[in-house]
């Protein structure tokens, strides 16, 4: 621990009932960007927070936070742990999966993490009446030793949604009838390596020591889910405290605004499709020709985030191939769309009134960033929990539409698949219902954070608790 944050720690001592929490997010964009939306939202209660990383992650955590002011998570106190040295290579597009193995080396450095998480934990329990340690479901390992620590309560922070939950727990347990017809979804084949799946399984066995699970989610879009959840586990407290993100989103002036929103301001309200995968999908050269092809039939407008998937240190100064579309095609759409290749403000594009589709791999993050601005969704589910995901948006919420079946997940996504997703979703009535229902969404999750709504009784729930 840095002596800033030392001095920081004794500052809060002087009310002897004071909480603390630690934050120990997992090292990939999805999961820092999640629990450093829920680290600010603690922080506004005035509790203290230690976001745990190294300062290569925690670094790109702060480095690509959007959506609200920079300066409001100034006092969070930032650990930057060491790891020992891992690989970071180059992510592979043509590899037998679209899981991100390359990223591996960095998952399994992030478990040395255990000891200096340990000794934080120990120091902040001699100053403070409790220590509250929210960890990433990843991460269980990293914080086992909360368990010896008399004053400390561990509580672990599931990354997905509550439907991709519910139905991996019917593994164990017999469906309940009144469950059958709202959990359908694909199998998990092909979503993980096998290293990562036994990464999975280690996680696991440490979960079983939390004292309660958080859900970046909301009872008002997965009430069903999160109730079969606190059946089975009802021995253990469960708080739906999403969605995270920010639902309106502060203006920056035109000097700190990304160049593609300008574009956007200049575009006919719901005219345009935000195509991005995430930043843990690499497409193989084949994809891109045919994206760009279907974008083009399409004949409309569109922004497109074109990168390659993180490293694990995205600060690795190395060059890497960069994914390229076909000469002269940036031309023949000049004026119908753009190709960004770097950082795009995705909340910022998200939330703009000229968006009116999102073409997704349908990360969770991304997934409820979109629900919670009301645009449907294109599914196009690359691996980990996003099959799953893309069930419940398309089959239980309805505001999306699939661009390709998981049981087709080794076929070709043609340039015509591309094409008919993007009419079928920007200029079909079909297309009109989907916005129409993720706009009730957007505003039955907002009328849900005001005062005596369900989201906000949630919060002052959890606070109350982990401050009683």
């Amino acid at each position: 621990m840095d002596s800033n944050n030392q001095s920081n720690t004794k500052s809060h001592s002087i009310n002897e009932n004071q909480v603390v929490v630690v934050v120990v997010p997992f090292p990939a964009q999805g999961h820092l960007n999640q629990l450093l939306h829920l680290s600010r939202l603690i922080l506004s209660h005035n509790i203290p927070v230690h976001y745990v990383g190294t300062s290569i992650h925690n670094r790109q955590a702060t480095l690509r936070v959007h959506g609200w002011d920079p300066n409001s998570i100034s006092n969070i106190h930032f650990h930057h742990f060491k790891l020992p040295p891992f690989l970071s290579p180059p992510p592979n597009p043509n590899s037998e999966t679209k899981f991100p193995s390359h990223m591996f080396p960095s998952f399994e450095a992030s478990k040395h993490l255990r000891q200096p998480v340990a000794e934080l934990m120990q120091s902040l329990s001699s100053i403070f009446k409790r220590v509250v340690v929210i960890h990433d479901s990843l991460m269980a390992s990293v914080v086992q030793d909360a368990i010896n620590i008399a004053n400390v309560e561990n509580y672990s922070f599931m990354c997905t949604c509550a439907f991709a939950v519910s139905y991996s727990r019917l593994i164990a347990v017999k469906l309940p009838p009144e469950m059958t017809d709202i959990i359908q979804a694909p199998s998990t084949e092909g979503c993980f390596t096998t290293q990562m799946e036994e990464f999975l399984d280690v996680q696991s066995e440490f979960s079983k020591f939390s004292d309660g699970s958080i859900y970046n989610t909301s009872r008002t879009i997965e009430s069903s889910y999160l109730e079969f959840i606190e059946k089975i586990d009802c021995n253990k407290k469960l708080w739906a405290l999403g969605p995270f993100n920010p639902l309106t989103i502060e203006k920056k002036d035109s000097k700190g605004r990304h160049s593609c929103m300008e574009w956007l301001d200049k575009q006919e309200p719901k005219s345009v499709i935000y195509v991005s995968f995430g930043t843990t999908t690499t497409l193989k050269d084949e994809e891109i020709e045919q994206i760009a092809i279907g974008l083009e039939q399409s004949k409309k407008k569109f922004i497109w985030v074109l990168r390659d998937a993180d490293k694990g240190d995205i600060f690795d100064g190395s060059e890497d191939k960069r994914a390229e579309v076909a000469k002269g095609f940036e031309e023949r759409v000049e004026g119908m769309g753009l190709v960004v290749r770097d950082w795009a403000p995705q909340l910022e594009i998200l939330n703009h009134s000229s968006t009116g589709g999102f073409m997704s791999h349908c990360g969770w993050n991304s997934s409820l960033e979109s629900i919670s601005m009301g645009v449907p969704i294109a599914a196009w589910p690359m691996h980990s929990d996003q099959p799953r995901n893309c069930a419940f948006i398309t089959q239980m919420l309805k505001v999306g539409v699939v661009v390709k079946d998981w049981a087709k997940r080794d076929e070709l996504v043609t340039a015509s698949d591309i094409e008919n997703a993007v009419r079928r979703l920007m200029e079909t009535k079909e297309g009109d219902e989907m916005r129409e229902r993720a706009m009730k969404l957007k505003n039955d999750i907002g009328m849900s954070m005001e005062e005596g709504g369900v989201c906000r009784m949630e919060m002052d729930s959890f606070i109350a608790h982990i401050t009683r």
